[in-house]
């Protein structure tokens, strides 16, 4: 994919925006063209491609709704990646939304969004069908928001990623009970495709690759 590139062990995303960086990664020219370090510190997608997964499903042309995107920095590499696409950017704080706001402006690509990613039938006024979800959410029912997306907004077929954060769910309990039981709350209502333990980069994450039935 010529928007996305791994060379040496980094990552890269080829610059929407050039000569502009979004939260001080390195800006590089490869082969004559500028792209941005994707951080795999930074970004829980990154830790994923870093720990090896192998389902990329975000192209040129992909709609995406990402739960949880904080102030920018992993949209801002979905929207190198998919900058003929439409990325729906939900955050529930006020503060965060705004620099996405600020964020759009430059990348036309991205739509803020200020809502509860646990109140579908609101979204559903501001978000269509996409090609994917990526949820990257703190709370303890993170498993099921996450899945009442999928059903509400991800077309069949389509790919979801759920960023699990296991001292969300439970501060006192193993990480990999936690992880054991989400994948048993998610087998009835989709297909597993992966699951990747994103240690060290992200401590006590897991990341699950899921397909719509």
């Amino acid at each position: 994919m010529k928007n996305f590139l791994k060379k040496k062990n980094k990552l890269f995303t080829k610059n929407l925006v050039k000569g502009k960086e979004v939260y001080g990664e390195s800006l590089v020219k490869l082969d004559g063209v500028e792209y941005r370090q994707w951080v795999t510190k930074r970004s829980k997608m990154a830790a994923a491609i870093a720990k090896g997964m192998k389902t990329f499903a975000l192209r040129e042309n992909s709609t995406v709704l990402y739960l949880g995107a904080s102030s920018g920095t992993t949209i801002s590499h979905f929207s190198d990646i998919c900058e003929k696409g439409t990325l729906f950017a939900l955050d529930f704080a006020p503060r965060v939304v705004r620099e996405l706001v600020v964020l759009a402006e430059i990348r036309k690509n991205i739509v803020p969004i200020l809502g509860d990613a646990a109140q579908v039938d609101d979204l559903a006024q501001n978000v269509t069908m996409v090609d994917v979800v990526f949820q990257d959410i703190a709370q303890k029912n993170q498993t099921k928001i996450f899945l009442d997306n999928v059903d509400m907004f991800l077309k069949k077929g389509g790919i979801g990623y759920l960023a699990l954060k296991a001292r969300s769910v439970n501060v006192a309990e193993k990480p990999q009970k936690i992880f054991n039981r989400v994948r048993e709350e998610l087998k009835p209502r989709v297909k597993i495709i992966e699951q990747l333990n994103l240690d060290p980069i992200e401590k006590d994450h897991c990341m699950f690759v899921v397909e719509k039935k």
